[in-house]
């Protein structure tokens, strides 16, 4: 294994990074994603009432299941075995958004921070998905990593006013 870390091989190829080398150890990512929708489409949610079904229940199970398959949706990802995926949510009516969080960990050679934004955008993507007959324009975004431990480079923690 080269020092560098690389997605290209010696002829400049696109490659899987080589991390065989690497000690495991315990990696946790944490991401996050926000849905702005509108507070009757937060309500309906809430008391369970579209006809599509449990909309938050639903999104964990997509994204829970996106965050397995990550390696087969972003190139060069490795495949990886989870110990643990959890995807969370809270409702803010008065605001008419839906904050998610995912979690991701593993004990192994490399990181899960993929895992877990792949998991927060496809439970984003699904509550999308349910809800769009409601509110076409629901906003899906700031989906982006919020913690990362584990590895060389240590804790990452994105900062509270960001």
């Amino acid at each position: 294994m080269t020092a560098t870390l690389t997605h290209l091989d010696q002829s400049g190829a696109a490659a899987m990074v080589d991390v065989s080398a690497k000690a495991a150890t315990t990696r946790l990512a944490r991401a996050g994603a926000l849905v702005q929708t509108t507070p009757q489409v937060i309500e309906l949610i809430a008391q369970a009432l579209l006809k599509k079904g449990d909309v938050l229940a639903t999104a964990r199970i997509a994204g829970i299941m996106a965050a397995k398959k990550t390696s087969e949706l972003i190139p060069l990802c490795h495949p990886l075995m989870l110990s643990k995926v959890s995807v969370d949510f809270q409702l803010l009516p008065t605001q008419g958004q839906i904050q998610i969080e995912s979690c991701c960990v593993l004990s192994g050679g490399t990181g899960v921070e993929m895992e877990a934004l792949t998991a927060a955008s496809v439970a984003a993507l699904t509550i999308y998905d349910m809800c769009k007959a409601v509110d076409k324009a629901m906003i899906i975004s700031d989906i982006r990593l919020l913690e990362k431990t584990g590895g060389k480079s240590g804790h990452y923690l994105v900062e509270a006013n960001k």
